[in-house]
């Protein structure tokens, strides 16, 4: 029923910024929960953020206060904006759309944190 294709990943020096995006496509994208997890190798996949179809958000500890998502119906897209980044964020992240009991996933884009 979703599609999600994940963008803006890349390399960023400690302390810096990067915005990544997350487009839907395939169903209605504003009913859903959209949530973005991380996981890196030898570990489980934790989630960062999420935000409701009403705007309600919540973050992981780790990230409160440093990452910020949001989401724009009318493009059916989901953004998180990730400032002071720490190299602790280098992980793979990917994006999530639930509704009920379905999932459904993007294929993930890659993030690095390192001077």
């Amino acid at each position: 029923q979703v599609q999600l294709v994940e963008s803006g990943g890349g390399l960023v020096k400690p302390g810096g910024s990067l915005k990544l995006s997350c487009e839907a496509s395939g169903s209605i994208f504003s009913i859903y929960i959209m949530r973005w997890y991380r996981q890196t190798p030898g570990k489980q996949r934790d989630m960062v953020a999420s935000i409701s179809s009403g705007g309600s958000t919540n973050y992981a500890d780790s990230v409160k206060g440093r990452f910020t998502i949001s989401r724009d119906d009318a493009k059916n897209t989901v953004y998180l904006q990730m400032n002071n980044l720490k190299p602790e964020d280098t992980a793979d992240y990917y994006c999530a759309a639930f509704f009920g009991p379905r999932a459904y996933w993007g294929q993930g884009t890659q993030v690095t944190v390192s001077s």
